[in-house]
């Protein structure tokens, strides 16, 4: 299995060692939730009632069935061990560690904390950070967490276009887009449409 899991990791591009992985995935699998959560528990009988006659099946999951959990636990274990610290952080802009602490303070990078700060890699470029990246980050809704943020920096948006194909809005600041156009589609984030 350590091999197969090994040869994956590879193809992806992550450098991690199977075992630190599978302790990511574990991880990341108990902090999203239990593993047959009751939906009907967290609501009130009048909202249950609102919700079934709507139409949504508040059943907890079924044994044979695939655990809905698995893409998000994979997603979080990839986004979390391509994170930097404050020190990879520091050393790829070339400055002090606490400088990358101040940034983070004042909303100029985003991260989170696990044993210390952990930097999404998506807001880099390998040089320095992405163009815009201010704009962008004042405009996330500060209820957002940072695995909803990381799936729309890369996913294709339709608003954002280059040489007539939509961009993910990692692509489009690379490229020199406006990050005001960013700024207002992920200020949408966690919206109803």
């Amino acid at each position: 299995m350590s091999i197969a899991l090994e040869n994956v990791l590879a193809r992806a591009g992550l450098k991690a060692d199977a075992n630190e992985f599978l302790t990511l995935v574990e991880d990341a699998a108990r902090r999203l939730s239990p593993p047959n959560p009751d939906p009907s528990h967290y609501f009130s009988p009048d909202q249950r009632a609102a919700l079934t006659d709507a139409g949504l099946d508040l059943s907890p999951r079924d044994e044979g069935e695939p655990d809905f959990r698995a893409r998000t636990v994979a997603a979080h274990a990839v986004l979390a061990d391509s994170a930097l610290s404050v020190g990879q952080a520091a050393e790829m802009l070339n400055v002090d560690d606490s400088r990358i602490r101040h940034r983070l303070k004042e909303g100029r990078l985003t991260g989170w904390k696990d044993q210390g700060w952990r930097l999404p890699a998506w807001q880099f470029n390998g040089a320095g950070v992405l163009p815009g990246l201010e704009t962008v980050l004042r405009a996330v809704p500060g209820d957002q967490p940072a695995l909803v943020v990381a799936a729309f920096m890369n996913t294709p948006q339709s608003d954002l276009v280059i040489s007539d194909r939509p961009a993910t809005p990692r692509q489009w600041l690379l490229a020199g887009g406006d990050p005001e156009q960013v700024a207002r589609l992920v200020a949408t984030l966690g919206s109803p449409f």
